[in-house]
């Protein structure tokens, strides 16, 4: 009997439609990453290999600055995001439903479903107020910021390996008269380590590639790596731009990589 399961890569075009989706996805990224390497300025034209670009863009004293602002932003950020979801999921997983349990999920996946220009400008105004009152104008508005919009990102991963693990191993605490805190710091904490980290590398490459938040709440003089390349290529786009790229690529491939080691299924 002939197998009558439907297949979308059987539909005609299939293939083609797929190899045509990955080129356009990755031919720019391969071509950018590709004339990194290129001796000449004209980024036109092809002049042979050379590593000038990256030397000349890791003596920068600027790209130095912004990418240690950047940095910093993007760990403290994944370490104030990443606490506030495993708080927020140990709370919405390891309990009973309960009434406006969804009206909770909502609000802290809030930042997933507005358009990112809308809660820029959100913080842009909030962050503003505060500044006018308190007269301070340094780092903490973005770090706060990007916490903020990282939460969501963080939560995910930390909620999925929560909703994955058995509360054999907690209620059998609990039942040899274990603390809350004891049973937490014991068993909860060591299985769900990695939906932490995983949580932390994805919310830190969220904030380290971030521009529309950071462009509208940072403060003069406080360029981060992406902002510092968006008003290069303003003025005038080198080569040395694509070799920042691609090392800010090199980095977050690296990062994303771990985060689906961590996260996979595992037998």
């Amino acid at each position: 009997m002939a197998d009558r399961s439907f297949s979308v890569a059987r539909l005609p075009g299939f293939t083609a439609t797929a190899l045509l989706v990955f080129v356009v996805l990755y031919l720019p990224i391969v071509t950018l990453v590709a004339y990194s390497f290129n001796k000449g300025v004209n980024m036109a034209s092809w002049e042979g290999l050379s590593l000038q670009w990256y030397v000349k863009a890791w003596a920068n004293e600027q790209v130095k600055a912004a990418t240690l602002r950047s940095l910093t932003i993007a760990a403290s950020a994944a370490a104030v995001s990443t606490v506030v979801a495993t708080m927020a999921a140990l709370g919405t997983t390891r309990r009973k439903a309960f009434r406006g349990q969804t009206l909770i999920y909502m609000a802290i996946n809030q930042p997933l479903m507005v358009p990112e220009i809308v809660t820029a400008v959100a913080l842009l105004i909030f962050f503003a107020q505060i500044k006018i009152w308190s007269g301070y104008t340094g780092l903490g508005y973005l770090i706060l910021a990007h916490s903020a919009f990282c939460i969501p990102f963080a939560y995910l991963p930390i909620r999925a390996r929560l909703e994955g693990m058995d509360l054999t191993l907690e209620t059998a605490a609990a039942d040899l008269y274990a603390t809350p805190w004891a049973t937490f710091r014991r068993i909860t904490l060591p299985l769900l380590l990695p939906g932490i980290i995983a949580g932390m590398m994805l919310a830190f490459v969220i904030s380290l590639d971030d521009v529309v938040i950071t462009e509208f709440v940072k403060s003069g003089g406080q360029d981060t790596l992406p902002t510092y390349m968006l008003g290069q290529m303003r003025r005038q786009l080198t080569p040395e731009i694509n070799a920042i790229s691609t090392m800010l690529l090199a980095v977050t491939v690296i990062l994303l990589t771990s985060f689906f080691l961590l996260t996979r299924k595992r037998d």
